[in-house]
């Protein structure tokens, strides 16, 4: 479903993702790992095609320059120049960490939002699968998006990834600032969307304890450069992953 083949980004002369290629087969659900400033956000940024708005808000204010080069390939048409807007209409959506979200808005109000691009119905059926997925979520339809939790905010980010019809979901670091409970609990909910609606899931995340029980395969990167890659199975034997990524 995605390749990405020899992609480097740079910001001015640091070099955020270096020579790095992935691919992922439709339904399955990748991992990268990486510590924090590993370049993880920008792959996503770069997969999802927001590095270009990145890009052109830096080149319109004077700020640093930016650089992609590689390519990435969906169902096997290059997207690497195609805006974002135009990704998301083709099923690859963005749920980034502390994704900003309206806070004067309720919670349904932000998920009709989310599902603009989509027919009434559909948006209607993907916001009661929301409520069910996430089940915190239904008592708080009406309330303010500003005045959730972290977890709660957390889930109705990708609660509007899920409205917006995503085929292949990037969840950015979906964990961070969550209890150990609550990263549970997020984890079981992805994976059940996964089986559930079969969507393709890459998520990037510093926590390996919570996401290598339920991925199907992983990447490790450090400063933007590919390290090792395995089943889960293969990365939770790996002393090198344990003792970085579990903290033992």
């Amino acid at each position: 479903m995605l390749e990405i083949k020899n992609l480097m980004v740079f910001f001015e002369n640091a070099l955020a993702v270096n020579d790095f290629s992935m691919t992922i087969k439709e339904k399955e659900f990748v991992g990268v790992l990486g510590s924090n400033s590993a370049g993880k956000s920008t792959l996503m940024n770069t997969i999802s095609g927001l590095i270009l708005d990145i890009q052109e808000k830096e080149r319109m204010r004077g700020g640093e320059r930016i650089t992609v080069l590689g390519d990435i390939l969906f169902e096997g048409e290059s997207i690497i120049k195609l805006p974002p807007s135009d990704r998301v209409r083709k099923g690859i959506v963005l749920a980034r960490e502390r994704h900003p979200v309206f806070p004067d808005s309720t919670v349904v109000e932000n998920l009709k939002i989310a599902g603009y691009l989509r027919k009434g119905k559909e948006v209607r059926e993907s916001i009661e699968y929301v409520m069910h997925v996430f089940r915190p979520l239904q008592k708080l339809r009406s309330r303010r998006a500003g005045l959730l939790s972290g977890g709660e905010q957390q889930m109705l980010v990708i609660g509007c990834g899920l409205v917006a019809g995503p085929r292949l979901l990037l969840l950015d670091e979906p964990l961070l600032g969550l209890s150990p409970a609550l990263q549970q609990e997020l984890m079981k909910a992805i994976k059940t969307i996964r089986e559930e609606r079969g969507v393709t899931i890459l998520v990037t995340e510093q926590f390996a304890r919570p996401l290598l029980p339920v991925i199907d395969r992983g990447y490790v990167i450090e400063n933007g450069t590919f390290v090792m890659s395995g089943t889960r199975q293969e990365l939770m034997a790996n002393p090198e992953v344990i003792s970085a990524y579990f903290g033992v």
